[in-house]
């Protein structure tokens, strides 16, 4: 959806349409299952899916275990609003990601209680919140940078975490997520399933991090670099 809807065929409108809807049903599926799991509470977190140069995107403190379709905020590639509630304020940030990472469509937030104690506790390291602790970390997450504390929806993070984007870009290690102090995972990919694996692995990752009183050693450097060389991990 390159244009806006007003503008197409109706064969191209139609087929646009039917995209969107789509859209609308994974962000609800994936709330649900994210509620569901404890991922998310209250409503706290936002998710937002990229169609063409459109963005649909959950309302402001909706809750995402309760998400309706045609209450998710539409937007177009202006950032004008043309359908649902009105966006979450996250809205900026989800769109810079998707505009600096070529390969991001589905962007998750939250607010994940493991992740957020682990800003509280003291992360690693702010280039990587978290120690390389196991294959699947290294291979499913990558590098996960800490991102100062701002206020929610403060315009400035945006900047930050394109920053962040392409600084790894630039030096072939990409990352797929930050951690944004006090408040939680920001996390995308190229589909929902993608963005939820790693949500999922860096979640669980802070838990035995934390579970441990993070006293286990890394990886060693031979076994990363064994994963580099057949998983292509980007590390």
């Amino acid at each position: 959806m390159n244009q806006p809807l007003e503008t197409v065929g109706d064969r191209e409108r139609d087929e646009a349409y039917v995209e969107v809807d789509a859209a609308r049903d994974e962000i609800v599926r994936v709330g649900t299952s994210l509620f569901a799991r404890g991922y998310v509470h209250a409503s706290a977190g936002n998710i937002s899916a990229r169609i063409g140069d459109h963005h649909l995107i959950t309302p402001t403190d909706a809750a995402l275990g309760f998400l309706e379709p045609h209450r998710l905020a539409l937007v177009d590639a202006a950032g004008e609003q043309i359908a649902g509630d009105r966006a979450s304020k996250t809205l900026m940030l989800h769109r810079r990601i998707c505009a600096t990472d070529p390969t991001a469509r589905f962007v998750i937030h939250t607010h994940s209680t493991h992740l957020v104690a682990l800003t509280l506790a003291g992360v690693w390291s702010e280039n990587d919140v978290l120690p390389p602790l196991t294959p699947y970390y290294v291979m499913k997450v990558g590098h996960v940078p800490l991102i100062p504390y701002h206020r929610p929806g403060d315009p400035r993070v945006a900047d930050l975490v394109t920053a962040r984007i392409t600084e790894r870009a630039a030096s072939r290690t990409p990352i797929r997520a930050v951690l944004l102090d006090r408040l939680g995972p920001v996390v995308w990919g190229p589909d929902a399933a993608t963005a939820l694996a790693v949500l999922e692995e860096l979640e669980e990752t802070a838990r035995l991090w934390l579970l441990t009183d993070r006293r286990p050693e890394p990886l060693p450097t031979d076994a990363i670099a064994e994963l580099r060389n057949t998983f292509g991990a980007a590390w």
